[in-house]
Parts: structure tokens; sequence; C-alpha cells
């Protein structure tokens, strides 16, 4: 009886969790409090129930979302994981701020359970962490048909009404482009920020797309419309519903254009929540045939981009930090849609960038540069270099500068150019060592012949690539460095493994088991590659 009693209460909870979340997901952030202690609280662990939800909670959010604490804990169980990892799973923090753990010498050959998080981190571009913890992976899923998002308006929008007589307007109308103001939120909601906050925004959005008259420059009204989406969570589903509808039926096309390049600016910086996330992306899907281009509009470009930045934000979140956006990283946003960045692309795009300014060089300029860097700030002497993360607004203030080709000569903490140079390996758009080798890798991490073997066999670029990162990482495994740094062989490995392979099981066991594969990997090349034809090539 206690059993089936406790049973009913697990699902009682489940259903109230399921509830409170398509209602809004309230709490703090519904009350308009932007994102505490550097961190946005809309993360990625997917929830125990079915519905247009493509990523989960955060760390911080699962810790105040107890209700489905019990259903993490039965599963756990089945899955056979031992209560100590699951405890490190429901208390992970993943913040910047936060750095991750040491390992003495004596765990060395035991770094699965204390390592594994970084690993699965790493397989959904997550941000560096202090715990460890076993997520399962996702997919996107799409809408099945266009009327979805009709489907979805008609059970969330608010009733509006027009005219004398105050005649109910129709969904289809709701979601076609407007001159109008509007006079309530498109999206039902309790909370009174929002409700004045959506009316002021959607007349934001006609000013940049020039529907509204406006002195303001359009830089400004787009940096205003986004720190207002990246403070308040709750707004954001208001906001790009807003924004899909004043890209629908506009036939005033430099309105249209604008209208996406809002879209696409505000995608760079925050995502939908996981209730709306399904129904944008089918939007923006329907959108990335070149048969929608129009008038000189390319709106398929527009929409490509707009869904590799909504793809990147469901694995990582909203900008972190305390730093609100600023003017220059909304310029620098605006200019990414046409002009890719030197993150979040593949060797081959970065190489193609640097190719006009530097056509002799064989390495990505910015891994070369953020190398030196980090020795040029003595980090080879530093304690925890690559574990003790740098400061997140000064490592997003580093990046804006690297992807105009600049490195600022005041640097004084080399765990900044660290953090960045890690984060540059980890947002490749597909990892340094391809996905068709990560088997071979796994299968080789104890023989250091058939894992050289490997890395002689990738592709050229990733093979330079990889090899002057092991080269470099061999400057601080020197036996001279570890006393200082705290990073002997193993913790090095530790730390860049998940920065090298994806792991694209979405097993946990699989996920666990394969960690200390890839860190023994890197560790053996570490170890055992000869670098030292890297000599003298840039």
């Amino acid at each position: 009886m206690l059993a089936q009693a406790r049973l009913a209460w697990e699902a009682q909870q489940v259903m109230k969790q399921r509830s409170s979340w398509d209602s809004g997901h309230g709490g703090r952030v519904a009350q308009g409090e932007g994102p505490k202690d550097g961190y946005e609280s809309d993360g990625a662990v997917p929830l125990p129930f079915p519905g247009p939800v493509v990523r989960a909670f955060s760390e911080d959010e699962a810790l105040a979302q107890s209700e489905g604490h019990h259903w993490k804990h039965s599963t756990f169980d089945r899955l056979g994981f031992p209560q100590a990892l699951l405890e490190k799973s429901l208390s992970v923090q993943t913040n910047l701020a936060s750095p991750e753990p040491y390992l003495h010498p004596s765990q060395s050959e035991d770094l699965g359970a204390c390592a594994q998080f970084e690993a699965s981190r790493n397989a959904r571009n997550m941000m560096p962490s202090a715990s460890c913890g076993i997520f399962p992976e996702f997919s996107l899923r799409k809408p099945s048909s266009e009327t979805d998002i009709e489907n979805w308006a008609s059970k969330h929008f608010n009733k509006h009404t027009q005219g004398l007589f105050r005649r109910k307007v129709s969904i289809a109308n709701m979601l076609a482009w407007s001159s109008e103001p509007i006079k309530k939120p498109m999206i039902v909601t309790t909370d009174r920020a929002v409700k004045k906050e959506a009316v002021d925004i959607f007349k934001l959005i006609q000013m940049y797309m020039g529907d509204r008259r406006s002195k303001a420059d359009p830089l400004s009204v787009a940096l205003e419309v986004v720190v207002r989406g990246w403070s308040n969570q709750g707004l954001r589903d208001e906001l790009y519903i807003q924004l899909c509808r004043q890209t629908t039926e506009n036939f005033r096309y430099d309105s249209l254009e604008r209208g996406w390049e809002l879209m696409a600016i505000c995608l760079a910086f925050f995502p939908p929540t996981p209730r709306f996330h399904a129904y944008l992306e089918g939007y923006i899907c329907r959108h990335m045939d070149p048969l929608n281009d129009t008038k000189g509009v390319a709106i398929s470009s527009y929409a490509k981009y707009c869904y590799r930045k909504l793809t990147k934000g469901a694995l990582t979140g909203a900008k972190k930090g305390l730093q609100k956006p600023c003017l220059e990283e909304i310029n620098h946003a605006r200019n990414a849609i046409f002009h890719p960045s030197m993150f979040s692309s593949s060797l081959e795009e970065v190489m193609a960038l640097q190719k006009e300014r530097y056509p002799d060089r064989q390495l990505p300029w910015v891994q070369t540069r953020l190398s030196e860097e980090v020795l040029g700030l003595n980090g080879d002497q530093t304690e925890g270099i690559f574990r003790v993360p740098g400061d997140i607004d000064e490592v997003n203030a580093l990046k804006l500068q690297v992807d105009q080709w600049k490195i600022p000569t005041g640097l004084e903490d080399p765990h900044i150019p660290a953090s960045l140079l890690k984060l540059w390996y980890r947002e490749l758009e597909e990892p340094l060592i391809p996905h068709e080798f990560y088997e071979e890798c796994i299968n080789s991490y104890d023989n250091p012949e058939a894992a050289i073997s490997v890395v002689l066999g990738l592709p050229h670029i990733n093979k330079l690539v990889l090899c002057y990162l092991i080269r470099f990482l061999q400057v601080f495994a020197q036996p001279a460095n570890v006393p200082i740094t705290k990073m002997d062989v193993n913790n090095l490995a530790m730390v860049m493994a998940p920065n090298c392979l994806r792991c694209q099981s979405d097993d946990p066991r699989v996920i666990f088991e394969n960690t200390r594969k890839e860190m023994s990997f890197i560790r053996v090349l570490i170890q055992r590659l000869d670098t030292s034809f890297m000599d003298g090539i840039l």
C-alpha cells in the first residue's frame, strides 16, 4: 500500500510540474527578475513527459523544481547509477564563475566519476562547471504542419478585439503583419510587468522595422529590445511571437528584412522558452527554402542563420554573465549574420575567414594567438590554468575583440584567454576530432601506437590543429610546471578531452563509460605524440 501511495504521489507531482510549466514557467524569472549569479536559468535536461519541450531545466532550475527530484531518483536507480553520482547531478551549478575540480595524482586511474560531466557538457555546448553530472541528450522536434503555430496560438493567445463593436480578431489576423499597435500581450499572462512590457516591445519592434516613426538609432532600438528580452525570461516567447507576426504577410520588403534581422540578433542572445521552442523552430524551418526569397530579401539566409542560433541556444541557454548586452555586441551580432564569426564555425570556415588577411597561415589565427597569450601571461606558472575559469564578462569582451582580429594589450589574467581558447575548441561546428573517427579513438585509448595512427589519419587541417593543441598542452605537463599549476597530465586530459571529442550516444551508460576512454586517449597523446614537426608552423 505504501508503495502504491508513493507512486500515486509521484505521478501527481509530475502532473503539477507539467501544469506549472505550461502555465508560463512562473517563479522569479516570470516576475521580471534578470539572471542571478551570472547564470541564465534556462538550461537543458528533458522533462519526464511528452510535449513541445525541447530543452530541459538548467541545473539551477532543476534544484528549484523539487517535484522532479523523485523522478530523477527512480530513473537513475533503474539505470544502475550510484546514489552519490545522482546527488552530484542534482547539485550541478553551470557557472563560469565556478572552478572545475582538481584531481589528485592518486586519483589518476579513476577519472570517470569526476570528469564525466565535462564530457556531457561538451556534447551540449554547455558552459564550464564545477561538478559532475549525467544528462541524456535530446533532439529538437519540428512541427508537423504549418497549422501548428495556429493551434498553439489558439490555446495560448489573448482574445483581441477591434472596431466599435469589439469584434474578435481571428488567429490568422493576429499572426499577420500590422501597422497598428497592440493594446495587450499576444500571449496570455498574469504577470503585470510582462503585460506592460509586451505592449512596449511591440512598438520597439515596429520602430526597428521602420513601421513606426522614431528618432532613435536602429541599433539603440535593437539594444533596448534585446536587453528587455535577456533580462526578463517571461517576455521572450511574447517577443518571438510578435516577430513571427511582423514577418508574416509583410509586403513592405525593407520592413520584412529588418524583422528577420532583429529576430537573428535576438537569437544570438537568448532562445525562447521550451514551451514555444518547437513552434518557432517550425516557423523558421518553413522559410529556409530559397523560394521564399523575394524582392531581393534573402529570407532563406536569415532563416538558416536563425536556425543555427536557435539550435545552439537550445543547448547553451542565454548569454551568460552579469553585464547586460551592449551596443557593440548588438552591432557584432548584426554583422555576424552575413559575416560569420570565428566562433561556432567549422575549421574550414575559420581558415576561409582569415585567408585574405593571413594567406600563408596553416593554423587558425584565433587558436595560435590565444595560445600565445596564455603563455605570454605566464599561464604555465598559474595554479589551476584551464580549470579555474576567467571572469565571464571579461571573456565575453575578449571574444568581441578577437572576432575583430584584435588582442587587447591590457590583459593580466591568463585564465581569461585560457577560458576563451577552450570555448573556441568547444564551439567548433564539428568537433576537432570528427565524428567518423570517434570510435577509433575510443577503441585505441590504451594503445599509444593505435592512438597516434588515428591522429595521422585525420583530415589535414584537423591534424594540424590537434597536434598544435597537444604540443601546447605538453608545455603544461612538464614536471617543472605541474607542482605550480596543479595540472598534471590527467587533469589536462580531463578538461581538454571534451573539447576534442563528442560522444553522439544518448545512452547515459555509454556517455559515462566513454568519458574515461576519451580522457585516456588525450592523455596518451600528451604523453606519447611526437609534435616536434610542428616547430615553425603557424
